[in-house]
């Protein structure tokens, strides 16, 4: 399975919430966003594995699981798994959100903002 999707992330974070963090197998999944139709599956569509809803998803590869995205925001963006990007994005994570569920056994050691929940402005 391939995917292929422009370096024209909108934004990006931390995820600590337990969903991200069961998701991963780690104690945050880094992500970067953009709008859904921005990414293209180029190979291997019947090799996706999804779990959840049409517009609400975590997507996987069906052959080794690993994440690739999440399907977010009523089916308008997608959460790119920064581990699953071959070529480095200019992104970078901004913020730790959901720092209220982190994992306890985790300390967060950068300056970055941190918000309890959902960033807020």
């Amino acid at each position: 399975m391939n995917y292929a999707v422009a370096d024209e992330f909108v934004y990006a974070a931390n995820c600590h919430c337990s969903g991200c963090r069961a998701a991963t197998g780690s104690a945050f999944k880094a992500f970067a966003g953009i709008e859904r139709e921005q990414l293209e599956i180029t190979t291997g569509r019947d090799s996706l594995l999804i779990v959840g809803e049409v517009n609400a998803n975590d997507t996987r590869c069906a052959d080794c699981h690993s994440l690739l995205f999440s399907v977010v925001r009523d089916g308008k963006f997608v959460h790119v798994a920064m581990g699953s990007l071959v070529d480095t994005p200019s992104i970078r994570p901004t913020e730790h959100i959901f720092v209220g569920s982190k994992a306890p056994w985790f300390e967060i050691t950068d300056d970055l903002p941190q918000f309890e929940e959902h960033a807020t402005a």
